[in-house]
């Protein structure tokens, strides 16, 4: 019997066949079906957006995403609460919740939420109370660890089949025109490998500068892989090719000097930045409107622990990968329990990018935080057996460029494989 991972693999395999059959003609569209890449990150049909109907604002974000992202319209979860408040009750939100889990569909990975607020459930966020289920072991007591996700820089791509768990993330914003603007820098960012910087802050407010000592293994984890500067300063500014910003401070000044480049990942490390609409300190919804693709932050007293925020080189490991921001931001935390996630989910810079630049003549761009190397198998038949096509290429950490040769006449079908 087929595992519920094989059987979700078989479906994607059967999608790709019926293309063929659908684009009979030879052309390019054709000829890049019958090429098989690996699977980085989620898709629009992995996602499901979950939508409060008697809030108008979430009815328009949620209708915009789902035409932007062409999100299957059985993935479209409605819902109908009052959500002028930041928190709801847990006995609340396990009501919602028997709902949500009794429409999502089975091969749904994740959750798109199309609201701001509530962004809070009890002690708990609500993008990890959507995750892991309301429990108080993800936020315990008061300045206390918390229990750790499973999900946490993990390998997985089907985190609901995997650990029963669908991460979330919210697409936050004060207006349509902020959550909008959002959605098309996460859609702009796909497969487009932005040549940008990485900028961890090592700043003066001891109490909420305790990932900086991880920063030097950073830098070395990742050399080659992403320009990255660590600077002791409380601010940057004016500078405009931010693709990575992580920093501690209650607040971070001059964000609206800053270029963040599409699929820019950012926050702070702060008590409450994730009290979305209500906080005494700097809310993660300015990263968001100077121009971040997704941040995070905590909706209730976390007391330091780092293992509570994201880590800035599992983040960037994972983006690296070609995962999407709300894969690489949720593995990014060990202790998610009492952070909301917020931006657009399916963001993916670093997804590897096949085209076809002359007849019969193929450049695959692949992005890796790793060497490896890469095959190419082909076969007669899509279901196999593959053979190794061409000698095996080497991969180098950060951006590389494959150019291979294909005759779908000849060839059949290619399967690219790298590690």
């Amino acid at each position: 019997m087929m595992s519920a991972r094989e059987s979700l693999k078989r479906i994607r395999q059967l999608s790709v066949l019926l293309a063929i059959i659908l684009f009979s003609a030879a052309s390019s569209v054709e000829a890049q079906t019958r090429i098989s890449l690996p699977h980085t990150g989620f898709m629009p049909e992995d996602i499901a957006v979950i939508v409060n109907d008697d809030d108008p604002l979430s009815r328009q974000i949620g209708s915009y995403y789902q035409q932007a992202r062409r999100i299957p319209e059985n993935n479209i979860i409605h819902l109908r609460f009052s959500s002028e408040r930041s928190a709801m009750t847990p006995k609340e939100f396990q009501q919602l919740k028997a709902t949500i889990d009794q429409l999502t569909p089975d091969h749904v990975q994740a959750y798109a939420v199309a609201w701001t607020s509530p962004y809070r459930v009890g002690c708990m966020s609500l993008t990890s109370a959507l995750a892991l289920g309301f429990d108080k072991k993800y936020c315990s007591k008061a300045c206390a660890p918390t229990t750790l996700s499973p999900y946490f820089n993990a390998q997985s791509q089907y985190p609901a089949i995997d650990y029963k768990l669908r991460p979330a993330m919210m697409l936050a914003g004060t207006s349509f025109e902020h959550v909008k603007a959002l959605i098309d820098r996460g859609i702009a960012s796909d497969h487009s490998f932005p040549n940008g910087q990485a900028y961890l802050l090592s700043t003066s407010d001891k109490a909420r500068n305790n990932r900086a000592m991880s920063y030097a293994q950073t830098a070395k984890d990742l050399s080659g892989v992403f320009p990255l500067q660590i600077l002791e300063t409380n601010l940057i500014s004016d500078h405009q090719d931010v693709l990575f910003y992580f920093t501690g401070m209650i607040e971070v000044p001059m964000l609206e000097t800053l270029g963040f480049l599409p699929g820019a990942l950012a926050d702070h490390l702060t008590s409450f930045g994730g009290m979305l609409t209500d906080s005494s300190q700097m809310s993660s919804l300015r990263w968001l409107e100077a121009g971040a693709t997704a941040s995070y932050g905590t909706v209730v007293e976390p007391c330091s622990y780092p293992q509570k925020f994201p880590s800035p080189a599992v983040a960037m490991f994972h983006y690296a990968l070609g995962a999407t921001a709300i894969e690489a931001y949720w593995k990014s935390v060990a202790w998610p329990g009492q952070g909301v996630f917020i931006g657009e989910p399916l963001a993916k810079p670093f997804a590897p990018l096949l085209r076809e630049i002359n007849p019969g003549r193929y450049e695959l761009t692949i992005f890796s935080p790793r060497t490896g190397q890469m095959r190419i198998e082909k076969s007669l038949s899509a279901a196999g057996p593959f053979k190794l096509h061409s000698r095996q290429q080497s991969i180098h950490r950060g951006k590389n460029l494959i150019h291979f040769r294909f005759n779908e006449k000849t060839d059949g079908y290619l399967k690219l494989q790298w590690n």
